[in-house]
């Protein structure tokens, strides 16, 4: 998806790190109560520093819907969680996303066209009105609408598998088969954990006639995985997972859903960025602890707990190259703009838009 953010003004890119701070600084209190800034974990340092929240895409969210006082929300994150904040904030209340061209690679790789495709396509091979479409919240707000439209839910790397079962378990399952969208690793996991197995999956590859699949295919599976994957989660591989057991045989492996099964399948402990979190909180004083998933996030807590060692399982270090726009100089711009009264790089969702997405984030909220 093309996002098209002009080149910041002299003033802001040839600012010190000292100037950025004093901008960021004396417009943050000159604002007051009206701004809320929002910090996703995998945020750099600088700007994390200015966070009044810190937290995931969807949690950050319900702060700003928590917040009816904040009229500037100020998301430091990408295009698809600024959209959510949008729908779940009120009328009153204006998202901001300091650069436009900080967008979700994953997200990018499902949009309604290829999707509304592949339903249609589903459509002359099965019964679509037993197929449950289930997004990831890594996803635009057009994608949760089409969901909302179609009996699915939206669902987080902390509840895909309760979202999954409300879909297929049991007598009051929704359906027989679910499409889940856009990452195939997230979908994959969470169906092992379920009980599925290679044999209930497909994988769909929407540039491909019917995902790349033959109708029996289709027929047979109970989930359809949208051929989609996190740019930095796919990087980690079994053979790093293997290095660091070399490397400290009583050490302690954590990985996010969003990578492969054979790495899943190594590891000691799996679960979202919260999670993770909350895993190395835990670990006892002296642990040294590899870990899957962002470097930023791995940095910092390696900052947070330096009686534990806590490494990052790539050697290459790999930062979310979307979340990286993000940067103490948008941070200023957008922040000095409110100042004169300028509301810079606002997120909107139409309203009807809006709507369906909610009512599918809603339907996720009931099911947990």
């Amino acid at each position: 998806m093309i996002r098209l953010q002009s080149m910041l003004p002299e003033r802001y890119r040839a600012a010190s790190e000292e100037d950025l701070q004093h901008m960021i600084g004396s417009a943050k209190r000159a604002l007051g109560p009206r701004l809320l800034i929002l910090g996703h974990h995998y945020q750099r340092d600088e700007v994390m520093r200015w966070a009044d929240a810190r937290g995931d895409s969807f949690g950050l969210s319900r702060t700003a819907a928590e917040r009816p006082d904040a009229e500037f929300i100020v998301f430091c994150g990408v295009h698809f969680m600024a959209e959510a904040a949008d729908i779940l904030t009120a009328p009153h209340q204006k998202v901001l996303l300091p650069d436009l061209n900080a967008g979700c690679s994953m997200a990018d790789m499902a949009d309604l066209d290829a999707v509304e495709d592949a339903w249609d396509d589903l459509a002359q091979v099965t019964d679509v009105s037993r197929v449950v479409p289930v997004t990831y919240m890594n996803s635009s707000a057009s994608l949760k609408a089409f969901v909302g439209r179609h009996g699915g839910a939206v669902c987080t790397s902390s509840n895909a598998r309760a979202v999954l079962t409300w879909a297929l378990g049991g007598p009051a399952a929704r359906g027989d088969k679910v499409l889940f969208f856009p990452d195939q690793h997230l979908g994959r996991n969470t169906g092992y954990q379920l009980g599925y197995g290679d044999g209930d999956m497909r994988v769909w590859d929407p540039r491909r006639e019917l995902g790349g699949l033959e109708g029996p295919d289709v027929k047979a599976a109970t989930l359809l995985l949208w051929k989609g994957h996190c740019s930095v989660h796919q990087r980690f591989r079994p053979e790093h997972v293997r290095a660091f057991r070399e490397a400290h045989p009583e050490g302690i492996v954590i990985v996010h859903p969003e990578c492969a099964h054979e790495v899943v399948e190594l590891a000691d402990q799996v679960g979202s960025t919260d999670f993770i979190i909350r895993a190395v909180s835990q670990a006892p004083p002296g642990a040294v602890l590899g870990i899957g998933t962002e470097i930023h996030l791995v940095k910092r807590l390696g900052d947070e707990h330096p009686d534990r060692t806590v490494t990052c399982l790539d050697p290459l270090v790999c930062p979310c190259s979307t979340m990286f726009r993000i940067d103490a100089a948008h941070l200023a711009w957008v922040l000095e703009g409110l100042l004169e009264g300028e509301v810079r790089n606002r997120i909107t969702v139409d309203p009807d838009t809006a709507a369906w997405a909610k009512v599918a984030l809603e339907r996720m909220l009931a099911i947990v």
